[in-house]
């Protein structure tokens, strides 16, 4: 499959379908929804997402660099009919391109517990004690980039 590496500009209608995609894969199964404020205060992010053609099949967005050059990863979502196929891995180093370029040293997620066994195939480490975040466990994992 074919794909296409995007910066998605926040406002754009690339943004709307980026997040049309992290609430059907993030939000939807949990019974949540974005609110205005939410998306209002991702304008700041950086939002990256691998297209087919006009279609976003993986995203997930980093927040600005911290003063200890660390990036963190949140929102990311792969298209469920495209998992296991090599998507999120691809979608990862590509965020981690973009978060060195931008004078990031690690990267870091909080990921949700059925996915860590996938961030730890991406070169992550598990830090910390779980915690719950939206009502599910979590694990704090990073990655020196």
């Amino acid at each position: 499959m074919k794909l296409q590496e995007v910066i998605v500009q926040h406002g754009s209608p690339e943004y709307d379908l980026v997040v049309g995609l992290r609430y059907n894969i993030l939000r939807k199964p949990l019974g949540m929804q974005f609110t205005t404020e939410q998306l209002a205060a991702e304008s700041k992010n950086h939002h990256l997402a691998l297209f087919h053609g006009e279609t976003p099949v993986a995203c997930l967005m980093l927040l600005p660099v911290t003063e200890n050059r660390s990036m963190q990863m949140k929102q990311v979502a792969v298209d469920d009919t495209l998992q296991g196929q090599g998507i999120g891995a691809r979608l990862i180093a590509f965020a981690e391109r973009f978060a060195r370029a931008h004078g990031a040293h690690t990267m870091f997620c909080h990921a949700r517990q059925n996915a860590v066994p996938f961030y730890l195939r991406q070169g992550y480490v598990i830090d910390k004690e779980p915690f719950e975040e939206i009502g599910i466990p979590h694990r704090y994992m990073e990655k020196k980039i």
